[in-house]
């Protein structure tokens, strides 16, 4: 039943499709099977092609033409590079030692002032009072002192006539050795008013250069009983010379000792010396002296703080101002040097590749150093004979033919080899 109902649908399709073509292209069977013929027949004849005679078989790719050049050698420096804070070697801040309403300052904000320098002056009308009274006192008690001396005196003829008694004489005695003493307290507070005098003029303590004055004439100025409720009048640091301060990690700080004491080195940890760059220079031009390592790790960090002394005539480093210290790390050592563009990575691993035995290219896997001149050194894994792939790294494979093309290594400085600079 169903196949007969199949059959029944088809024939009734095809007859459909019979009568609807011819009137939808409006062209007669006959002319739809010429049609049809011609198309299949120039089908044919456009992919059907005569055998060719001695064709050339298809040229296999060529070995690529790469740069190759021997590895640099020459003599270079470690140094360790962080970043230092310049501090003054002394800095002082400026405090009244007694109480007073300022009558002068005597300097310019920011000048060069010398040790001795008078910069500001307190009243010291009360002051002068002062020692006047003390000096009064004194003369006072030394009257007192002369006129007991005389009645010792005296007395001392009359008790031996026994005139006065011994007591008397001794009454007398005591009296002349309270006059002596009395007379001294009144020294102590000469000497007292003339100290305190003498601070209503308030010098400069060290050499240096000042900052602006905080206080101006008029005010009242308290003396300085404790540092917290003390008023700083002005601050004074020292310029020249002056520090830098900067933290090695615990690593580095071994290197530096380690080098320092070994035999043959060339300077000790004390006067190990250190280079330093300002923001706007390209070189380490500054040279100054390592003079102090800290006792103890930061714990925190896990860094050692140092510092270095640096001549400063000109005035150029400022306290506060930050800058670039290098600080020598190993001995002058023979170092193998090649361009950054010869080193590959492979994750965590890095190599070079060099031409082989037949030209054919090798990978050699390596440890790197750092930058020097825009070379990288290369501490292990590389030979001074090896001819280095330096460009097209990415064109070659190991075991791969290549042509290498034989160049000489170019300095970033554009000096020649032998006379880079030795440092980085």
């Amino acid at each position: 039943m169903r196949l007969g109902t199949t059959v029944l649908a088809v024939a009734i399709i095809a007859a459909a499709a019979y009568v609807a073509i011819p009137r939808v292209t409006e062209k007669s069977w006959e002319r739809i099977a010429a049609d049809s013929e011609r198309m299949i027949r120039d089908l044919t004849a456009s992919t059907i092609r005569p055998p060719q005679v001695n064709a050339p078989a298809p040229a296999t790719s060529a070995a690529p033409e790469l740069s190759v050049s021997l590895p640099l050698r020459r003599e270079i420096t470690d140094w360790n590079t962080v970043t230092g804070r310049f501090e003054a070697t002394e800095a002082v801040d400026l405090r009244a030692r007694v109480s007073g309403y300022l009558d002068r300052v005597s300097f310019k904000d920011g000048q060069e002032v010398t040790k001795g320098d008078v910069l500001f002056v307190i009243d010291p009308r009360p002051y002068e009072r002062a020692l006047a009274q003390a000096q009064a006192e004194l003369n006072q008690a030394k009257t007192r002192i002369s006129n007991a001396s005389l009645d010792v005196e005296r007395a001392r003829g009359l008790v031996e006539r026994k005139i006065v008694s011994e007591k008397t004489f001794d009454d007398r005695e005591n009296l002349q050795r309270e006059a002596e003493a009395l007379a001294k307290v009144a020294e102590e507070r000469v000497k007292t008013a003339e100290l305190e005098l003498s601070y209503t003029q308030i010098t400069a303590p060290v050499s240096g250069r000042i900052g602006r004055a905080l206080i101006t004439p008029g005010n009242y100025v308290s003396a300085a009983t404790s540092s917290s409720n003390a008023s700083t009048l002005a601050s004074i640091v020292v310029q020249d010379p002056i520090h830098i301060f900067f933290d090695l990690t615990e690593a580095d700080a071994l290197r530096v000792k380690r080098m320092a004491t070994a035999p043959g080195a060339a300077q000790s940890l004390e006067s190990a010396r250190v280079e330093v760059q300002l923001a706007d220079e390209t070189g380490f031009v500054h040279a100054g002296k390592l003079d102090f390592l800290d006792n103890r790790l930061d714990t925190g960090t896990a860094s050692l703080r140092v510092r270095a002394l640096l001549d400063n005539k000109d005035r150029l480093f400022t306290p506060g101002q930050f800058a670039r210290v290098r600080l020598r790390a190993s001995n002058p050592y023979m170092a193998t040097l090649v361009p950054d563009t010869a080193i590959g990575s492979d994750q965590a691993f890095r190599f070079v590749m060099v031409v082989g035995p037949d030209d054919v290219a090798v990978r050699k896997p390596v440890t790197l150093g750092p930058l020097v001149d825009g070379l990288r050194v290369v501490r292990e894994g590389l030979e001074p004979s090896d001819w280095v792939v330096t460009r097209g790294l990415t064109r070659v494979r190991p075991g791969q033919t290549i042509r290498p093309k034989r160049e000489v290594i170019e300095v970033s400085s554009g000096e020649t080899p032998s006379a880079a600079p030795v440092t980085r």
